[in-house]
């Protein structure tokens, strides 16, 4: 009898550290980087950028309660997501409403979202490293571009009630491809650019203070960070491998871009890296976008340049050659 209690005890005890083990594996290595909320004058103002001045296909989206989106699609599956307000007092979530309170209607982008297949998994490894993530929330079962009542929800994500970076942040996921059928083709083309875009490579979050960015992540899971300078937009930081992508926790370095959009607008997704098939196509789709002519430079991505979104987004667009390479910060 003592044999057999002894036994349980070791096989629950085997159970426990298991579980405690799964808890505590960090899961950044299969997380991703997935979109932006990145918010225009108005809705067709921002979407006017992207297509014509950027060279981007803008899909179209909805607007359910005065706020309409529309979407550039990537063939890796990140995005950004284009929003706009289109009539006084619209509904506003709590992300938005928090926006919204720091842009008055202005552009710009102070919202991400991290993309992760573990999702219950994350939710309960941060908070047992003592963030405060929200409850799950998902799409409704009648959205009306699921699947219907019967299949997974569209999408499942959760966010935080105290922010643990500088910038808002969620983690997203959605189901599997093929639970809602459609013509891939159809799929296909709509992550298809003129200005030959294949991912959102990297995600820039400007702050007064990029080592304390560093630390969050490094509680997150999110090691092995390499410091880096951006001197085209006067800023340094770190680089965070995000799986294969990376974010940029930046500050200001003296005087320059970055120094004046955390002085005029505070911490935010200062920028985000795109790589494209073709730079030289990218670039001069951008200067006859814009009637002017772009300097190239070598940054942390290889040969790139910058598009001079910065009145008209309210964040800094680099393009740089996309890249099969799979080392995040390397």
């Amino acid at each position: 009898m003592r044999r057999a209690s002894l036994l349980f005890a070791w096989m629950l005890g085997q159970g426990l550290a298991g579980f405690v083990n799964a808890t505590e594996a960090p899961l950044a290595q299969s997380s991703q980087l997935d979109h932006i909320l990145l918010w225009g004058r108005s809705i067709d103002q921002v979407s006017g950028i992207m297509a014509v001045k950027l060279g981007f296909q803008v899909l179209p989206g909805r607007d359910p309660n005065g706020v309409a989106n529309r979407f550039v699609r990537m063939p890796d599956r990140s995005y950004m997501e284009l929003l706009g307000i289109t009539r006084p007092h619209p509904k506003l979530d709590p992300g938005m409403d928090a926006d919204q309170a720091v842009l008055h209607g202005g552009p710009g982008a102070r919202m991400f979202g991290l993309r992760s297949p573990s999702l219950d998994q994350m939710r309960a490894y941060l908070q047992a490293q003592g963030f405060k993530p929200t409850p799950m929330f998902s799409a409704s079962p009648n959205d009306p571009d699921g699947a219907g009542p019967s299949k997974p929800p569209r999408w499942r994500l959760f966010a935080f009630d105290t922010q643990p970076l500088s910038s808002g942040f969620f983690v997203i996921d959605y189901p599997p491809d093929g639970i809602k059928p459609h013509p891939a083709m159809d799929d296909r083309v709509a992550r298809e650019h003129p200005n030959g875009a294949r991912e959102v490579s990297a995600f820039w979050l400007l702050s007064a203070d990029a080592d304390a960015q560093r630390k969050q992540f490094e509680r997150m899971g999110f090691t092995g960070s390499v410091a880096i300078r951006m001197p085209q937009v006067g800023a340094r930081g770190y680089c965070v491998p995000v799986g294969s992508k990376r974010i940029y926790a930046l500050q200001p370095e003296g005087a320059g871009a970055a120094a004046d959009a955390l002085r005029s607008g505070g911490p935010q997704v200062f920028g985000v890296s795109i790589g494209v098939e073709d730079l030289g196509l990218a670039k001069r789709r951008v200067e006859r976008g814009y009637e002017t002519t772009l300097d190239d430079y070598h940054g942390l991505l290889g040969e790139s340049f910058l598009a001079p979104t910065e009145s008209d987004l309210g964040l800094m667009m680099e393009f740089h050659a996309a890249t099969t390479a799979n080392a995040a910060c390397g």
